[in-house]
């Protein structure tokens, strides 16, 4: 039967998988898995504790916790119970945490710590519909319980009355709420995106028909948050294919939680392969010269066995002999960063620079881009392993409609769209058109072959003082593929021309420095001097020779710590926030511009 439902989609994977490791987390002792038997039981156990809270078809339980087990839980016990969850990412502050609560109107929260449950302790008079914070962690925390005398309570019903959760779940419909995903709130407060069973059940068949090669043999590490959409789609994606899903111990760690996993597939943004792009060109320039000449020998024969996969041709025999040879030496040793087993990425969350996809191709690791929003489910396009073209983020999935707006605008209509924004049918409105089509708010156009190729955020385009318009993300994405960049930040909004803001990647930098005889000293110091800035200017010239004469940046700053989530200045999926970075570096901006 096809899952019409998320409640459909696990009971199936219990009941039809039965693996003795249906997901992973870490333990002191080391990496523990949870049976397809334990994890249903958790599941309805929990769901069966709501229900004895008084929880019911329709209330909002909210999940405040990093990615683990209990997680999964909470969510599948809060659909099961016919009620809708609503996610929180872990690293908003005490007044957006209070907010969401707040506004969606939670009744249950669950927490992964004390410090999370302080939180909400903080908030809590702002939140007068909270009955309950169940805690997962077994650290005390005034006024809260922990999942274990949540479930503990349900056993005794549960004993009486075996299939009291499944016969509660087969009662929920496709076109029932399922979820509120708070989107961030740049301009104001964020906006709750209502998503149906259906919606989310959509995409997951549209995304696994599109991907193919998912199966019960795979294993999945999951790092990126589950508050997220994209994270939360392949986590079901995944449930649905029967993977073993592994939850990694935090971004941080995934490195090593790939070396211990050996996953098969991930889900991933950018940030990820340019970082691992970084430290593999970065471990090649201290190469010998010999090494070096392998290196690039080797991404040059593997670059054009991948564009043969692209071109859906076959190579030569003596092609496919120097790939073995190339793999051996090089390409192998670039997997077994991974853990030696990952055949599949799938990338999205932000454009991923064309370079890298390549990059990655040519070493054997497949990352097949794609695009979407949370109000979309989120996947509205997705390069195929069969069908996939660098540069793009692929192709409309089965079911889904996409066209281009006169102004550029991408537009999408289809199964996989929102139900509307919570309690704001104004926004709703404005989003939504009478013809049913999604405004994006991104601009791009479908080539040839369908292909949909993304140009920038609307509201990012930096139209000049000259009434020139330019799109900064794919020159920003060209400049980052270099190793001396970390992020760049392009700024050039109603001024006569464009400036960048530079993180640099420090290592190479300080290579540089050393090697260029400058002196040493602190970050603060090294990125001052103007050397380091006519470096910079030096690199960006050489890296964007054909722009046009208004986009090229005419000046930059080099700034001397990453953005990071704890100052605000990326997302929880990593992406940079460029209106917090406009107004924290406004002084700085504005002396490049007064410098003339």
């Amino acid at each position: 039967m096809t899952p019409q439902t998320v409640c459909q989609i696990f009971y199936r994977s219990v009941d039809d998988f039965r693996k003795a490791e249906h997901l992973k987390h870490r333990a002191p002792e080391g990496w523990r898995g949870i049976s397809s038997e334990a994890f249903r039981a958790a599941v309805e156990e929990t769901s069966m504790g709501l229900r004895g809270l008084g929880v019911s078809e329709g209330d909002r339980v909210a999940i405040l916790s990093e990615n683990r087990p209990e997680w999964a839980f909470a969510d599948l016990a809060t659909l099961c119970a016919g009620a809708v969850d609503v996610p929180i990412y872990p690293t908003l502050t005490p007044h957006q945490v209070g907010y969401i609560l707040a506004n969606s109107g939670a009744r249950v929260a669950f927490v992964s710590s004390a410090t999370l449950a302080a939180k909400i302790a903080a908030v809590r008079a702002q939140a007068p519909s909270l009955e309950h914070v169940v805690r997962f962690d077994p650290d005390s925390a005034p006024g809260t319980m922990t999942i274990e005398d949540l479930r503990s309570r349900a056993r005794a019903s549960l004993a009486a009355e075996p299939d009291a959760v499944r016969r509660r779940a087969q009662t929920v419909r496709g076109e029932d709420l399922a979820t509120l995903i708070y989107t961030s709130g740049t301009t104001g407060e964020p906006k709750g995106v209502m998503l149906t069973h259906g919606n989310l059940t959509s995409n997951v068949l549209a995304a696994e028909k599109a991907l193919q090669l998912l199966g019960p043999g795979d294993v999945a590490l999951s790092f990126l948050p589950l508050s997220h959409s994209f994270e939360r789609t392949g986590h079901n994606l995944m449930l649905h294919a029967g993977a073993t899903i592994a939850y990694a111990e935090s971004v941080d760690k995934v490195p090593q939680n790939m070396q211990e996993v050996r996953p098969t597939v991930m889900c991933s943004v950018p940030r990820l392969y340019e970082k691992m792009y970084a430290r593999v060109n970065e471990k090649v320039a201290g190469d010998p010269p010999l090494r070096q000449r392998i290196f690039r020998w080797a991404i040059s024969v593997g670059g054009r066995i991948f564009g043969h996969r692209v071109a859906g041709t076959s190579p030569s025999p003596l092609l496919k002999l120097q790939f073995a040879l190339a793999d051996r030496l090089v390409f192998s040793k670039i997997r077994e960063r991974t853990g030696g087993r990952l055949r599949l990425f799938v990338s999205g969350g932000a454009p991923l620079g064309r370079e890298i996809a390549e990059f990655f191709g040519a070493a054997g690791l497949l990352i097949c881009e794609g695009y979407g929003l949370t109000e979309t489910s989120p996947v509205i396009t997705c390069n195929r392993p069969d069908r996939l073209k660098p540069g793009t983020v692929g192709l409309p999935l089965d079911g889904v409609e996409v066209r281009i707006a006169d102004d550029g605008e991408i537009l999408s209509r289809g199964p996989h769209i929102m139900k509307g924004y919570y309690n704001n049918p104004q926004a709703t409105a404005e989003a939504i058109d009478e013809d049913a089509w999604f405004h994006t708010g991104d601009v791009g156009h479908l080539d040839a072959e369908g292909f949909l190729v993304i140009t920038d955020r609307k509201k990012d385009i930096l139209v000049t003082s000259g009434g020139k318009n330019i799109a900064p993300q794919p020159i920003e994405n060209r400049l980052k593929a270099n190793r001396f960049f970390t992020e760049v930040v392009m700024i050039g909004d109603k001024r006569n021309y464009p400036v960048a803001l530079v993180v640099p990647a420090f290592e190479p930098l300080e290579a540089w420095a050393r090697a260029s005889g400058l002196p040493a000293g602190s970050r603060e110091v090294l990125v001052a001097r103007p050397e380091v800035a006519r470096h910079y200017m030096s690199l960006i010239a050489e890296l964007t020779p054909d722009l046009a004469q208004y986009e090229k940046i005419k000046k930059v700053a080099v700034l001397p710590t990453e953005f990071s989530l704890e100052t605000g200045e990326l997302t929880p999926t990593l992406k940079v926030k460029r209106r917090v970075i406009a107004e924290k570096y406004k002084d700085v901006i504005d002396r490049l511009y007064a410098e003339g």
